[in-house]
């Protein structure tokens, strides 16, 4: 399994997105002994579901990857890819799409007012930072435009939102992954 410069992998839920960024940390990391691994988790424990899940993904995660680290980071994506990427570090991202949530959407429990619009996203600096990263990054998103329209304008906006990220995340990305029924189909670059 050939490790790109960037990866996107997207798809929808329960599609193997995040197993798939896992073994392609597994290879990275026993390719050399010099190798690390960091996951930026973007995921934040708004309630009691989501925090049984975040503790079931982080129990999993250390047992099929037991040497990559975890820095949880709900908002400075651009930032914290910066801070952790090196020439021996391969960063993986999950989940763009929480990601977009956290900056479109806080949580009402918390009495948090949207810190962006989806005309005022920090693409770009997200962009930039994988582009000019000196490591690989893998980036796990959600692909949620194949449906039907949503009803209520918020919800058309964030799967705006997130369809435009995808595409600007895609076009930095030198590989993008489409996973589904846990099997990825490559649409952009080498497999």
């Amino acid at each position: 399994m050939h490790i790109a410069d960037s990866e996107l992998i997207i798809g929808g839920q329960k599609s193997g997105k995040s197993r798939r960024a896992e073994q392609l940390a597994r290879v990275w990391l026993d390719a050399s002994g010099d190798h690390t691994a960091v996951l930026i988790a973007t995921a934040q424990p708004w309630d009691e579901e989501m925090r049984q899940r975040i503790e079931r993904h982080q129990t999993d995660r250390a047992e099929r990857v037991p040497g990559m680290t975890t820095l949880e980071e709900p908002l400075a994506l651009a930032d914290a890819i910066r801070r952790v990427s090196s020439p021996t570090t391969l960063v993986v991202v999950d989940c763009l799409t929480l990601w977009l949530t956290n900056l479109l959407m806080p949580a009402k429990s918390v009495g948090d007012q949207p810190a962006y619009t989806s005309d005022t996203l920090p693409v770009a600096d997200l962009a930039a930072a994988i582009a000019l990263a000196p490591g690989p990054v893998i980036l796990v998103g959600n692909e949620i435009g194949l449906g039907v329209i949503p009803m209520g304008r918020e919800v058309r906006d964030f799967v705006d939102a997130l369809g435009l990220l995808n595409q600007q995340v895609a076009s930095t990305c030198e590989r993008v992954t489409l996973m589904a029924a846990g099997l990825p189909l490559t649409l952009k670059g080498v497999s």
